[in-house]
């Protein structure tokens, strides 16, 4: 990969700048504070965006190098891939994504993922170099390089940490040993008193003794909730039989109720018989009536008359025998005035007589007229009397039918409430006892059965009753026993957690020590040699050959063949050597050819050095674009010296 032009609208104190790269070396010069780690800052914020987070600084790059006025925060990088495919990256730093093109200018952005915290991947995709991983290998300035000699030995370790785990700030050394006794301190050992795994081992056995004194209880506790379900069903048993005996009883009595309904109805039908019985001894007597009437009006009627012939019979045998004394009292005396006398009282005597004659002729007839009238009366009450007959007969008939009518409806009604209490109770209840109670038909005996259920029914409770205060008396220490077996289970849980990290631990250590004994079957012979040259070539053949030693760590081959430690190699050198193996680190670690950045790397290297140096990194690094930052000529000389070619650009 390579660079090729970057235009800078604004950030930091760069503002409107345009800098064209060439393939191989670019000198970036400018005087201290001219803008050349805020052009490095610009082309890493570029690639991997820029963070709003401190970091642990006292300010964030973008607070850091977002312009105080009102200019464009942004800036464009155009770069080619080691494939020849060729990009453009537009970053506006007020935002979180940028816009990439291709070639053909085509807005790319979205071909590439999209991580929530970082933003578009598109870097990390097209050369698999994460941001830490850039400024650990490929950016390196003059503080990674340059440590004062109370610091040589930070140096030194991390010159062996790279070595011996291809890591500078991994030491396996120290890693085990922080795994050591972070299973020490955190964990322990069998021998070891008061460390969290022999206090939980101990806190389990006591708390093992203690459950093992109160599981005693818990035993009871299971036979008294054993017998409580038991006397429960009993109790809802019993209760479910005494409802079904309840409903029942209340059927009986609506029966009940239902046949008096049924004798009142029948108790009319018998006294509407009755009634027609008195009734009809009532026309029989008035038939009996009617015709003794009937008969004394026959015989009043002959009593009247043979009456009326005596009277009339009588008068005419006085009116014969006045009419013959007149005659006699006539031819004795033949007096006219004692002859009309005598006619005139014949006279007055046959009027008087029949005036007395026709008052018992209209007596008679009036008795007789009175007597019609009783018979007719008589006849009317036997018509009213048969009339009343004819309607209660009716009326018998048809309370017979309602009779008929209700007690088919009563015993289907009856017989349906019957089988439905069956039914309700068929899950609760067992058939043979619901058959049992659903056949009595006697209250008192119901009544009898219900007071037997009551009284076992209160016998039952009050053994529940009991059982419960015995189980209120061990449920305290059940409750102890349940808090045991938590804390147990705890303790338990935390005593696994033990074992377990113990075994992460080990794993580990396991994993360590393999991949630190395949590191130094591997990667540590490869930066050995890598050093070896490296060293040789910048101290003109000084120091020829750098091994690893698990104790003392890098070890320097002298001129005459013997060897040193390297702590006791110069400030210089040491630098150097540290500058060589992170150089040569990036092979290991980049398989896209992506361009160096040497940021005041060589400040406080001397001039012999610094030629040596840039030789080296123009024989090594011939295929890669290197971009160095300084605040001198010397590079530039150099340089020129040994007819390197370079681009120059001045800030």
């Amino acid at each position: 990969m390579k660079i090729n032009k970057i235009k800078i609208n604004s950030f930091g104190k760069i503002k409107e700048k345009e800098i064209d790269l060439n393939e191989n070396i670019n000198i970036i010069y400018g005087k201290n504070e001219a803008g050349k780690s805020t052009l490095l800052k610009f082309i890493t914020n570029s690639f991997f965006g820029i963070s709003k987070n401190k970091k642990g600084k006292e300010i964030s790059d973008y607070d850091k190098y977002k312009p105080w006025v009102g200019e464009e925060f942004s800036g464009r990088i155009e770069y080619e891939l080691d494939n020849k495919e060729k990009y453009v990256i537009f970053r506006d730093f007020n935002k979180k994504n940028p816009k990439i093109y291709n070639e053909q200018m085509q807005d790319i952005s979205k071909d590439f993922n999209i991580d929530k915290t970082r933003g578009n991947e598109f870097f990390i995709e097209q050369t698999k170099i994460d941001e830490d991983t850039f400024l650990s290998t490929l950016a390196i300035n003059q503080e990674e390089v340059k440590l004062e000699k109370s610091n040589q030995n930070i140096l030194l370790q991390k010159i062996a940490n790279l070595v011996g785990t291809g890591e500078d700030n991994v030491s396996y050394k120290k890693a085990i040993d922080r795994l050591n006794k972070k299973q020490l301190d955190e964990i322990g050992t069998e021998r070891s008193r008061e460390k969290p795994i022999n206090i939980v081992t101990r806190r389990i056995q006591n708390l093992e003794e203690e459950i093992n004194i109160l599981e005693k209880y818990e035993d009871s506790k299971y036979e008294i909730e054993e017998k409580e379900n038991e006397i429960t069903k009993e109790i809802q048993k019993i209760e479910n039989e005494s409802e079904l005996l309840k409903e029942i009883k209340i059927l009986e009595e609506n029966k009940k109720i239902d046949e008096e309904k049924l004798k009142i109805k029948q108790d009319i039908k018998i006294e509407n018989e009755e009634k027609i019985k008195n009734t009809k001894i009532k026309i029989s007597n008035n038939i009996n009536e009617y015709e003794e009437q009937k008969q004394n009006q026959k015989e009043e009627e002959k009593k009247a008359h043979k009456k009326e012939k005596k009277i009339m019979q009588k008068i005419i045998r006085l009116a014969i025998i006045l009419l013959i004394l007149a005659i006699i009292v006539g031819i004795i005396t033949k007096n006219v005035i004692i002859i009309a006398s005598i006619i005139i009282i014949y006279i007055i005597f046959i009027i008087i007589n029949l005036t007395k004659l026709k008052k018992i002729k209209r007596e008679n007839e009036e008795k007789l007229q009175k007597n019609v009238e009783n018979i007719n009366q008589i006849n009317v009450q036997k018509n009213s009397l048969q009339n009343e007959v004819d309607i209660l007969e009716k009326n018998i008939k048809q309370i017979e039918k309602e009779i008929t009518s209700l007690q088919s409806q009563l015993e289907k009604e009856y017989n349906q409430k019957k089988e439905q209490i069956k039914i309700k109770y068929l899950l609760t209840i067992e058939n043979e006892n619901i058959q049992k109670y659903i056949n009595l038909n006697n209250i008192q005996l119901i009544n009898q059965i219900q007071e037997e259920l009551i009284y076992n029914l209160n016998q039952k409770k009050l053994q529940l009753h009991t059982l419960k205060i015995d189980k209120q008396n061990i449920e305290p220490k059940l409750d102890n026993l349940a808090s045991l077996e938590e804390e147990l289970a705890n303790e338990k849980q935390k005593n696994n957690q033990l074992k377990k990290l113990e075994k992460s631990i080990n794993i580990a250590k396991e994993a360590i020590d393999k991949a630190y004994e395949k590191m130094k079957n591997t990667i540590t012979p490869k930066f050995t040699q890598n050093l070896s040259q490296n060293i040789s070539e910048i101290t003109n053949g000084k120091y020829k050959k750098v091994k690893f030693n698990d104790e003392i760590g890098l070890m320097v081959e002298l001129e005459n063949g013997d060897y040193m430690p390297s702590y006791n190699l110069s400030v210089g050198t040491i630098d150097q050597l540290y500058l060589s193996l992170r150089l040569s680190m990036i092979d290991e670690f980049c398989k896209e050819t992506i361009p160096i950045f040497l940021d005041e790397s060589f400040a406080y290297f001397d001039n012999n050095r610094l030629e040596n140096i840039l030789k080296y990194i123009k024989d090594k690094f011939s295929n890669r674009q290197i971009l160095i930052f300084t605040c001198t000529y010397r590079e530039k000389e150099i340089l020129e010296k040994n007819n390197i070619n370079f681009n120059y650009i001045e800030l």
